[in-house]
């Protein structure tokens, strides 16, 4: 995937290849983030779909289901490609992946609570929701995992 990005990149004018170097994280947090956005989407959709009629606990199946869903396919993602954490030990990677779901616990908090006042409470679609809920988590996943996560173990001061 690495080669296959950096081709790609290599592909462009030599100032938008300085634009993305420079800004490396976060191009690959938006493209990963997107995807991870997609894998959510899609299986909360598909939640929602599988769920025979409308059962109020259907928002929360939903939402749960495609949050484990899209929290493996982050963490995975995010480790490898966006921040390059690297482990060592056993015990370093299951500090990090423990960290990475538990950050992520309070954006599930959030999404949960807008689905119970937004669709369950207030009856607005779950469908536009589902779009809108992601703007929100999307921003408070990177602040999360960059903040918290995988923050780089140097201290050396200014960040990137």
């Amino acid at each position: 995937m690495e080669k296959f990005i950096k081709l790609c990149v290599g592909l462009l004018p030599k100032k938008l290849q300085d634009i993305y170097y420079k800004y490396e994280e976060k191009w690959m947090y938006l493209f990963f983030g997107g995807l991870t956005t997609v894998v959510s989407i899609a299986t909360k959709l598909f939640a929602f779909w599988i769920i025979p009629g409308e059962p109020k606990w259907e928002s929360t199946a939903g939402v749960v289901f495609s949050w484990i869903c899209a929290v493996t396919f982050a963490f995975f993602t995010n480790k490898k490609y966006v921040f390059k954490n690297e482990t060592k030990t056993k015990e370093e990677f299951w500090k990090v992946f423990v960290s990475f779901y538990v950050s992520r616990l309070a954006t599930l908090g959030i999404e949960e609570l807008m689905f119970l006042i937004l669709c369950d409470f207030l009856g607005f679609n779950k469908t536009v929701i589902t779009f809108l809920s992601q703007v929100f988590i999307f921003i408070g996943n990177y602040l999360l995992s960059k903040l918290f996560v995988f923050r780089k173990k140097d201290g050396g001061g200014k960040g990137e």
